[in-house]
């Protein structure tokens, strides 16, 4: 749950590798010194007259909106009564009418009063000058708004009468009140929010006012069990819960002037501080001691059951009317799996509608921020998020709310990694996508052929609580940014990772959507959780990009291209967990997020198989019981096979798009 707070900046296109590409001779070139500083010196007067003619725009700041906009604050009433604080933001240019633009957020709209305006971000940094009416809103119960708050708010398919609300009727009443009372509005809004605003944005276009022209909802939530934010595969995402609640969960006296304390946790060593931590029922015990209500209620749910069905936001995404553009981020570590899922359901719940998908090399909202041209020490050769901004959402909102002709998206405009490139597709997944598995097999080998009678059925290792595997080579106090493409060579070194690997590729492999992990397995305790991680090995000779100031040495370097958690006790169904029982082989199966990804010739392909990811994920006992009130003494070793026969085969199935040998 990214909480909006930081300047917003970005741009993007492609590139090309040593690997693919051969490097210059290395054979010095030797220039008289006199004319290097004369062409140093023609290319610094090129470079002023250059700028001279055209100066760098003007940028955004909080002067810039006063002088262009007027700043307005309302509370408008919902059909049950309860009031919702709204900023608007119009601009002085009153010649022509404007669009409205809105967001409503759980986040605040500091500052609060109309004679004071923000260091502006998101929507108003970036598209202040193409002149919007910008309207921002504290959705119920928070901050300035009336009502009660409710997390990921459960949507009410059926409605009787005024008190029947959700996040779809506010969204619905606050558009009609826009459109009828905001002077020289055009009759037009446009619904969008990243994080929980990108929850709020797909929830609101559920049974869309008819003057929602177009909706944006970006890396936004669909399930918190499932796999968003708190919870993969029932799998607990144990420093990102504690980091949000812990500030997001505290009560504020006055919200529209106070602002959450950071939680101090005396350490930037997070695998410390969770291990010393102990069991989950400790973080109330020791810290938050029942100030944060939710976490509370979060640890009285430890499966699948109707409080968590009933924040599946995925069934209700229907009667969608509005052009729709879902974005996210391939390495978006906490909304990932709902961009996915939400582009999908509302293609198959809403046929003909506009719904379109992008996907770019992001961390969570990096589209908004930052370049895009980088992340940790993997580069992508292009300012990616700047050519989002240009090339894809602005004329996606100047179509859908200003009637600009120009409007050449695909069905999905997706970033490729590995070639980094942009790629359009009519469809997405690609039709030419075919499935084929890796398969494990003896000697830490990986190959797309099945295996046969090996001498050796399985691998094991030994897994214990008390010395997870970290989840990162560093140390950190929270969920990193940059794990989700981290270099796993310290994992790989590790007694307790299993390690299969290609031989070295002959020719690129492209894969492009999702992957399923197929494991057969045993285990001698009655629980346990199962990771598995594809990773892009470079090449030996891998060169260190000019941007890695760190001298991080990348031959060898095993990038992460993708990786999930399955807790094991939900292998045959979320609602119903059940234990393993101790030495029989049993399947479990799930599926990690899509990627798409290259890996380049000369390059090699690896799974790393474990049982604990620390502390991304909370340590499972390996012992069944309810997780979030087990004891010290639930914690146990286990020993853990990986089985590799023709009858049961581990293996790792991706979608290819180029041939695969």
């Amino acid at each position: 749950m990214w909480l909006p707070g930081a300047s917003f900046k970005s741009i993007a296109f492609t590139r090309s590798r040593r690997d693919k590409f051969p490097m210059p001779s290395t054979e010095p070139i030797r220039f008289h010194l006199t004319a290097c500083w004369l062409i140093a010196l023609f290319a610094a007067g090129a470079r002023a007259q250059t700028n001279q003619a055209n100066p760098k725009p003007e940028e955004v700041t909080e002067a810039y909106l006063r002088e262009h906009y007027t700043k307005f604050e309302y509370k408008i009433p919902m059909r049950d009564g309860v009031k919702l604080f709204t900023a608007v933001y119009a601009p002085k240019d009153d010649t022509h009418p404007y669009p409205l633009l809105l967001t409503r957020t759980p986040y605040s709209l500091k500052p609060y009063t109309e004679d004071r305006y923000p260091d502006p971000g998101a929507q108003l940094k970036h598209y202040a000058k193409e002149k919007f009416i910008f309207v921002l809103q504290d959705v119920r119960g928070r901050n300035g708004s009336e009502g009660e708050f409710v997390h990921m708010r459960p949507h009410k398919p059926s409605k009787t009468g005024p008190r029947d609300i959700d996040e779809s009727t506010d969204a619905y009443d606050t558009i009609d009140w826009l459109v009828k009372n905001v002077p020289n509005n055009n009759g037009k809004a446009g619904l969008m929010g990243i994080s929980y605003p990108g929850f709020y944005t797909a929830a609101g276009m559920i049974d869309s006012h008819p003057a929602l022209k177009c909706a944006s909802p970006q890396a936004p939530i669909a399930d918190w069990f499932i796999g968003d934010d708190f919870h993969h595969n029932g799998a607990f995402y144990l420093p990102h819960a504690f980091g949000f609640f812990s500030s997001f969960g505290q009560k504020l006296e006055e919200p529209t002037r106070e602002a959450a304390k950071p939680f101090d946790y005396k350490t930037p060593d997070g695998y410390q501080f969770y291990l010393k931590l102990g069991p989950l029922a400790n973080a109330d015990k020791l810290y938050f001691k029942g100030k944060i209500e939710f976490w509370n209620e979060f640890m009285e749910h430890g499966s699948y059951d109707e409080f968590w069905q009933a924040r599946n936001l995925r069934p209700h995404l229907k009667n969608i009317k509005t052009a729709v553009m879902t974005v996210g981020g391939w390495y978006d570590a906490e909304d990932l799996f709902g961009p996915l899922q939400i582009y999908h359901e509302v293609e198959r719940n809403n046929p003909g509608i506009f719904n379109v998908l992008v996907v770019g090399p992001w961390p969570h909202g990096g589209w908004s921020r930052g370049e895009g041209d980088k992340l940790g020490h993997v580069d992508f050769y292009s300012k990616t998020a700047e050519f989002y901004r240009e090339n894809i959402e602005l004329p996606f909102l100047k179509h859908f709310l200003k009637d600009d002709a120009k409007l050449d998206l695909p069905e999905a405009y997706v970033f490729e990694t590995g070639t980094d490139q942009w790629r359009r597709y009519d469809s997405w997944p690609p039709k030419n996508a075919r499935e084929k598995a890796l398969y494990f097999h003896d000697g830490g080998r990986l190959s797309f052929e099945p295996p046969g009678n090996d001498a050796g059925a399985f691998d094991e290792y030994i897994s214990d609580p008390a010395k997870p595997v970290p989840f990162i080579p560093n140390i950190a106090i929270g969920m990193t940014r940059e794990h989700m493409l981290d270099d796993q060579r310290f994992a790989a070194s590790r007694p307790d990772v299993l390690v299969y690997q290609t031989d070295v590729l002959e020719e690129d492999v492209t894969i492009a959507g999702p992957i399923e992990a197929r494991l057969q397995v045993d285990t001698t305790g009655t629980d346990a959780d199962w990771v598995v991680k594809l990773i892009d090995v470079y090449s030996g000779d891998y060169p260190i990009p000019a941007t890695n100031t760190a001298g991080v040495q990348m031959g060898g370097y095993q990038q992460l291209v993708r990786g999930e958690v399955m807790r094991g006790k939900f292998r045959n169904s979320f609602t119903k967990p059940e234990p393993f029982e101790p030495g029989k082989v049993t399947k479990v199966e799930w599926v990690l997020p899509d990627a798409y990804h290259t890996f380049r010739r000369g390059h090699r392909i690896m799974v790393q198989v474990q049982s604990s990811w620390f502390p991304l994920v909370d340590r499972n006992p390996q012992k069944f019981c309810d997780i979030y009130h087990a004891r010290e003494e639930d914690f146990q070793k286990a020993t853990q096979r990986i089985y590799r026969l023709p009858q049961a085969s581990s293996q790792v199935r991706v979608q290819v798009l180029g041939p695969a040998k």
